[in-house]
């Protein structure tokens, strides 16, 4: 947002720089070389002024050559002409002029003078102005000047002016930069904060607040309602996760209890009709306290908001499953792991949660003489981990709702475990997905962010 706030301001300053610097320039160089035409017809009238005094009314040329002597002395070239065309004397010149000088004379002495004489008496020579003036007076012409002028000094000063327009406009750029950058951070750096902020929130950073004192008022009043909203959002979040907590803690005492009063009654209940109920009732409650221990991790599960560092996938991987060898062996079912190195950046002891929850199910699933195996790979640039089973796998209605609290309840379980995965794996910028496996089974795939 900065750079396209700050490309817009200078773009549109551009354009009105060179709309209003171009023509500037333009119109100064062209004042520029009208002031240095009139200045040389000028001199040359002041010359042939001069000349028409010898010309015209036969006193000496000592002021005609004087005349000459000072335009010589400005760096200037001027030759003067009788009303035959013969050259009567010139100043001393760098440069040879007779034969542009001859025909300019012939034109101003034959009357050719066009329609716009200034323009019509003049011609250039490389980087000279030639200009010739008629000698005489009452339209008698006696005589012809033709005068001869340098334009590098106009020049140098035209380029000087489109120099110091150029760094003047530069200038002026560079300013509109800085202050159009400080204007684009102004209005965006609340903006970006915000938007961090609101995605914090989004991962369960029930604390997160905006900055309401920078920026434009709009956006300041956009980040005290964010604020008043993520306020009420934890309120009611925490309010839910305290109850859902303190239900859980009340409800396991008394099932425990419970538990231990039915376990005394079935050992004194000689009937087996008898004895099969109260096993029944016994798993139930077992069940139930399976769900009310579910019911806390998720509790936890929600309020956590990890601080991720660096976690060998593979490492991991391993451990997972030489803790959960004996169990497997128990049952009868064989585990193996498949891993490359690869690192991710997690929360202290969420994979080994998330593993925990994927094993266990995938055991149940499998049965006994099942195959569990474990994959730590990197994928794209992604950090991967897979539980792959044998078992009869899922239908795809079920894979959908699994991850739902309660979406996957078994005899054995809580509908939660799942839901708990897939919550540790969005808190660490992840994602969890359930696939058939090739030839039968179900793959449980851990998407856990950027290998590192």
């Amino acid at each position: 947002m900065t750079r396209r706030i700050a490309g817009t301001f200078i773009a549109l300053l551009s354009t009105l720089m060179v709309l209003a610097v171009v023509p500037l320039g333009l119109s100064i160089a062209s004042n520029e070389r009208t002031s240095f035409r009139f200045d040389a017809d000028s001199a040359a009238r002041t010359v042939a002024n001069a000349a028409e005094e010898h010309l015209s009314d036969h006193h000496s040329d000592a002021e005609m050559l004087a005349a000459l002597s000072t335009a010589a002395a400005r760096g200037d070239c001027a030759t003067v002409y009788d009303s035959d065309g013969v050259e009567l004397n010139a100043s001393k010149c760098p440069h040879d002029f007779r034969s542009p000088a001859n025909a300019l004379a012939r034109r101003v002495l034959g009357g050719d003078h066009g329609e716009n004489p200034d323009e019509d008496l003049t011609t250039q020579e490389g980087q000279w102005l030639l200009v010739g003036v008629p000698v005489g007076d009452d339209g008698q012409v006696t005589g012809a000047v033709v005068y001869a002028r340098s334009m590098d000094p106009t020049d140098d000063r035209i380029e000087a002016m489109w120099g110091w327009l150029a760094i003047t406009g530069f200038g002026v750029l560079a300013l509109a930069a800085y202050l159009s950058v400080r204007l684009a951070r102004w209005v965006s750096r609340p903006l970006e904060g915000l938007g961090d902020a609101a995605a914090r929130l989004g991962a369960g950073d029930l604390s997160v607040r905006a900055d309401p004192q920078t920026g434009p008022e709009q956006v300041r009043r956009l980040a005290e309602t964010f604020d008043w909203m993520a306020e009420r959002i934890e309120t009611l979040v925490r309010g839910h996760r305290s109850w859902l907590a303190d239900v859980s803690h009340q409800l396991r005492t008394p099932l425990t209890a419970l538990r231990l009063r039915l376990d005394l009654l079935a050992a004194d209940v000689p009937d087996e009709h008898a004895a099969a109920e109260f096993a029944a009732a016994q798993e139930e409650i077992a069940r139930l306290s399976r769900l009310v221990d579910g019911l806390l991790a998720v509790a936890r599960t929600e309020a956590a908001v990890p601080q991720r560092k660096p976690v060998r996938i593979d490492t991991v991987a391993r451990e997972r499953l030489a803790a959960w060898e004996p169990v497997a062996a128990e049952r009868g079912v064989r585990l193996s792991e498949e891993t490359e190195p690869v690192t991710a950046a997690l929360g202290a002891g969420d994979l080994e949660q998330m593993l925990d929850n994927l094993v266990a199910n995938a055991l149940e699933a499998v049965g006994e003489s099942g195959h569990v195996r474990i994959e730590a790979l990197r994928r794209d640039g992604r950090a991967l981990i897979r539980v792959v089973d044998d078992g009869p796998g899922l239908s795809d209605e079920r894979k959908q709702a699994a991850f739902h609290r309660y979406g996957h309840p078994e005899p054995r379980g809580h509908g939660l475990g799942l839901a708990i995965v897939q919550r540790l794996a969005a808190v660490n910028g992840g994602d969890a997905f359930l696939r058939d496996t090739p030839g039968g089974g179900l793959t449980a795939e851990l998407d856990l962010g950027p290998a590192t």
